[in-house]
């Protein structure tokens, strides 16, 4: 199969490239830079020039392909309803150039903040009104009308030793302050997947694609943010401090609102219907793995 890749140079998509090529198919690889299409040559895909807010290119590339996967975002907190917006066009256009086909659509949402109260499932609704401002699954799933083959992979915090999601900048804020804070009473929790295991997911969806299909790339089901804080500190080498609720915010900036989150999701679903099976190291010992120099 030949592959539209959107976000290829990116942490997920660079360990989606190689996932692909390995089993057999070929990857057209979206980039913006010179730098990004020797990388993508230099891996095995064949580069495509242009960006998510070039519609044109999008389209070509899509049209170009037995299938597309989806994984660009712009990742600027500072603009995140713009950025979300922009998403959304490119989603759109990316359908536009498939719809009437077969053609898969694989498009990459979120375990929201929804999902409080107990574990997400993969058969649970994204309600309409989610608290966040990207739509990428709303937005995919509207275009089954439209006759796009569309399904989603809702992403946890994606890890290996170099990059930890939102834990990332969590660990720049302990840098900065001098603490590795989280919320006092330790019952906040994030669901997590290793990267290796997050693509091979992505090329299962692509090659066993069901219309309106939404899958859970989740290895844990949650991962303390009590644990993670403290493993910010093993690893910084400095004091885990537990901060009452109403300093989040003081502590964390945009990030406090995620910070309090008590979030849980099973993939259980996703396993029994793609054979997918999570086997790479878990959040934190990725954390107690990486750098820290």
């Amino acid at each position: 199969m030949r592959v539209f890749l959107t976000g290829a140079t990116g942490f997920i998509g660079g360990a989606i490239v190689p996932e692909l090529i390995a089993a057999g198919h070929q990857v057209l690889g979206l980039t913006r830079s010179d730098a990004g299409a020797q990388a993508l040559i230099a891996a095995g895909a064949e580069p495509h020039r242009g960006e998510l807010e070039d519609l044109d290119s999008l389209r070509s590339g899509a049209a170009q392909s037995d299938g597309v996967i989806h994984c660009a975002f712009i990742h600027d907190f500072s603009k995140f309803v713009e950025n979300a917006e922009i998403d959304e066009r490119a989603i759109g256009a990316l359908g536009a150039a498939l719809a009437g086909t077969d053609r898969p659509l694989i498009v990459s949402g979120g375990i929201g903040p929804w999902g409080q109260g107990g574990p997400v499932s993969e058969d649970d609704d994204h309600p309409s009104e989610a608290g966040t401002p990207r739509v990428s699954e709303p937005a995919a799933l509207a275009m089954l009308s439209q006759g796009v083959s569309a399904a989603v992979v809702r992403l946890p915090q994606v890890h290996d030793t170099t990059k930890f999601g939102l834990v990332s900048p969590l660990i720049e804020m302990a840098r900065e302050k001098g603490v590795s804070a989280y919320i006092d009473g330790g019952q906040g929790r994030w669901p997590a997947a290793h990267v290796r295991d997050v693509a091979r997911l992505y090329r299962l969806a692509l090659e066993q694609h069901k219309a309106g299909g939404v899958y859970h790339a989740v290895g844990e089901a949650g991962v303390s943010l009590k644990a993670i804080a403290e493993a910010i500190g093993r690893g910084l080498k400095l004091p885990v401090v537990a901060i009452p609720p109403e300093e989040a915010g003081a502590q964390f900036g945009f990030f406090g609102m995620f910070a309090s989150l008590d979030l849980t999701a099973s993939s259980d679903l996703t396993q029994q219907r793609l054979g997918w099976r999570p086997t790479g190291p878990g959040m934190i010992a990725d954390l107690d793995g990486k750098d820290w120099s």
